[in-house]
């Protein structure tokens, strides 16, 4: 048996497969998250270790008594700060936490971070955060040992030791992306050295081994190793079996996801994406990030005093976009823009303006903002070849004929099951535990595939550079 587990924002999830990969149970525990004051996020690592010991707990003791191996998938960019007695000094500041954004903005000045991190300094990224914490908490910066993400602390409580790995640490800026390894340099830029820093690992190497106790606690074998594992989309890249170039999916979430695999280090930090290491050796992978996919439907659902499920479900064959647009930027946007102030917008209504012609404008606009990663992609030189589709929206046929039909790429719907980040996290323990490599990270059995609406190819180019006039048109509105 091997156990994969998932820190999330909202919950930690394990599960558990056999040699076949086939599922055999999983367990969940919920998280809150703390918001003390506006656009803070925080959470406590006691809460995390209180999730872990319930997901053990509900796992089927007989499964666990024959573990051979644990992988760790986790939320990203977390800061968890601890003492040189590995006490927590504070409670974590997590991705989503936007208090940081003026010494971001500092750090992306200085050349040395997108040359060496290959990314720009984005507000919820880790080092930015530290700075913060410098300026505002220097008796807690004072007494600073160690820098964990939020998965790596869990490590710490799983095994004893300070273990990090490449495709988390990609998101800290504080990597040399392209030699996988600590940037000396941009770590002194924040008052930092390696001491502060855990041990880098490939993601399916071993990072250590199970505590005795802990094992004894729950009836698991003694010395499980513990695989390095990954951030929570690289995880989930190895669990969907895009692991080789060409390879991508698009998840669509509460945000949106276009995650590419490559086999090489192609950094454009200009473009907003994402150029991080992949969770295998020798491999890298690319993300364009929009932060409100399903999140701009279900806000539109609430508008409309509907469910997203009622929107979408009658929508009939894809359509030409119309003239009512809609700009899906309710809280910001990543890619391809990395402009935290704009806004979401509907343009070109009228008095032929329905529900429904405003729930198209809505898929529509998510659809040309990934569009617009994909173009971002593409400029770095990443090609995509092949397309999965998971998350809440892919249950939305409409949706993903659009998709295709935008990005002229076929998109194939995986058999029902769990493919994320838990899941590849059990892949990478499989890896650690018997030397496997990325062969095992297969493809799931497609479910079927749509295919782009050919006829409707030009109508969508159109309509997509209606959608980036408009785009254009907003910045700087407030």
């Amino acid at each position: 048996m091997y156990l994969g587990l998932d820190l999330g924002t909202s919950g930690l999830k394990g599960v558990l497969i056999d040699d076949d990969q086939r599922m055999v149970a999983e367990a969940s525990a919920p998280l809150t998250v703390g918001r003390p004051t506006d656009g803070w996020s925080e959470q406590s690592p006691t809460d995390w270790i209180a999730a872990a010991e319930a997901v053990f707990a509900a796992l089927p003791r007989k499964a666990l008594s024959g573990l051979r191996g644990i992988g760790l998938s986790g939320q990203m960019h977390g800061a968890t700060l601890l003492d040189s007695s590995d006490n927590v000094l504070r409670p974590s500041i997590l991705w989503n936490d936007t208090r940081a954004f003026a010494e971001a903005a500092r750090l992306d000045a200085d050349p040395r971070f997108r040359a060496i991190s290959g990314n720009i300094v984005f507000p919820g990224f880790t080092a930015p955060k530290l700075v913060w914490v410098k300026a505002h908490e220097p008796d807690i910066f004072r007494r600073l040992a160690k820098v964990l993400l939020p998965k790596d602390y869990l490590r710490l409580w799983l095994t004893g030791d300070h273990v990090a790995e490449m495709s988390d640490a990609a998101g800290t800026s504080w990597l040399d992306t392209g030699r996988r390894d600590w940037s000396d340099d941009l770590l002194a830029a924040t008052d930092l050295s390696r001491d502060h820093m855990p041990r880098l690992i490939e993601g399916s190497d071993v990072s250590g081994f199970l505590r005795a106790d802990l094992g004894a606690r729950f009836g698991m074998p003694a010395r499980v190793p513990v695989a390095g594992g990954g951030g929570d989309n690289a995880a989930s890249g190895i669990g969907v079996g895009v692991v080789k170039a060409g390879q991508a999916f698009v998840s669509l979430g509460t945000s949106g996801v276009l995650f590419a695999a490559n086999d090489g280090y192609r950094p454009d930090a200009a473009t907003a994406v994402h150029t991080f290491c992949h969770a295998l050796p020798g491999t890298w992978h690319q993300m364009g990030v929009i932060l409100a996919a399903t999140d701009a439907l279900n806000w539109f659902a609430r508008l409309a005093g509907a469910s997203a499920a009622d929107l979408t479900a009658n929508l009939g064959p894809l359509q030409a976009p119309g003239r009512t647009r809609f700009l899906p930027y309710l809280g910001g946007e990543r890619t391809p823009l990395n402009d935290a102030a704009i806004r979401a917008a509907f343009i070109g209504l009228d008095h032929a303006t329905d529900r429904t012609t405003a729930t198209r404008a809505v898929l529509e606009g998510v659809t040309f903002a990934i569009r617009d990663c994909r173009d971002a992609l593409a400029a770095t030189g990443t090609k995509i070849t092949r397309l999965l589709a998971v998350g809440g929206g892919s249950r939305s046929d409409y949706w993903l004929s659009a998709i295709a039909t935008a990005l002229g790429t076929p998109v194939s719907l995986p058999v029902s099951g769990d493919f994320g980040g838990a899941f590849g996290a059990a892949r990478l323990a499989i890896m650690a535990a018997t030397g496997a490599g990325a062969e095992i990270a297969t493809l799931p059995a497609i479910d079927r595939t749509i295919d782009p609406d050919t006829q409707l190819s030009m109508a969508f180019d159109e309509g997509h550079a209606r959608y980036r006039a408009a785009r254009d048109a907003i910045r700087g509105l407030t």
